[in-house]
């Protein structure tokens, strides 16, 4: 899991706003490679090959580690280190029990865990499940900056959109960096 660069620029001034420049991680998008698809508003957890599972974890500089953390990378720009911790230590433990008791899991690999305990339940779930990311709704959006900004503010329950392109590349823009 690397975290996922946002389609464009951010302003080095105001990092909440974007510029119109498209990252240059992300230009195969625009170029119309890539399939998007919706962003859940949840927290993402991890099932490996062995059976396990993992909770997506950022750690500030300078704060502890927890234990068993796998750190995955470092964003250079803030210095948070993003990783894995075991799924027991994490405080979503007893919300993925929940959804593994109502959700059919397949292969190993990332889901979104959604539901009434976590980020306030954006996605209006009545219990807690998981959504593979690999089954994740595909979009019909556009590719430029004032449609993608349109088709968002169109679609608020959405929290957005990550494009994957075949060579495991992605994108993503979040509703609330266009509202």
């Amino acid at each position: 899991m690397k975290k996922i660069p946002t389609l464009f620029r951010r302003d080095p001034e105001d990092r909440k706003r974007l510029l119109r420049d498209v990252h240059p991680d992300c230009e195969w998008v625009l170029a119309g490679e890539g399939v998007p698809t919706r962003k859940y508003d949840g927290t993402c957890v991890l099932l490996d090959e062995d059976g396990s599972w993992w909770a997506r974890r950022e750690v500030r500089p300078g704060r502890q580690r927890p234990p068993g953390y796998r750190p995955v990378m470092t964003d250079e720009a803030t210095g948070k280190t993003v990783g894995w911790e075991p799924i027991g230590q994490s405080a979503y433990a007893r919300y993925l029990a929940e959804a593994l008791a109502s959700s059919a899991v397949g292969a190993p690999g990332t889901y979104e865990l959604v539901g009434p305990k976590v980020n306030g339940n954006p996605e209006g779930t009545d219990g807690h499940v998981l959504v593979a990311h690999a089954d994740a709704e595909r979009l019909d959006a556009p590719r430029d900056f004032d449609g993608l900004r349109a088709w968002l503010l169109a679609h608020p329950a959405y929290e957005g959109i990550v494009w994957h392109h075949p060579d495991g590349r992605r994108a993503k823009l979040k509703h609330r960096d266009v509202a």
